[in-house]
């Protein structure tokens, strides 16, 4: 939902603007080091690209079980 005033493109995601993302990277570094942000980092990536696979495996199913239907195939 946007804010009074702004547009919708304006509005930051989950509430979170430029300055507080900075700052959260910025605590990042300083919790966990620079050795260790590139590794969390990859794995973050892998873990969002396993959550996307599977939203789009239902839709797969799907779409062939519908594929089946329409052939007379049980």
């Amino acid at each position: 939902m946007a804010e009074k005033g702004r547009p919708m493109a304006e509005v930051p995601m989950f509430g979170v603007g430029s300055t507080e993302l900075l700052v959260i990277l910025v605590i990042a570094f300083l919790v966990f080091g620079s050795n260790k942000l590139p590794e969390i980092g990859a794995s973050m990536g892998k873990a969002i690209r396993a959550f996307r696979s599977a939203g789009e495996e239902p839709e797969k199913v799907e779409d062939k079980a519908h594929s089946n239907d329409e052939k007379g195939e049980p």
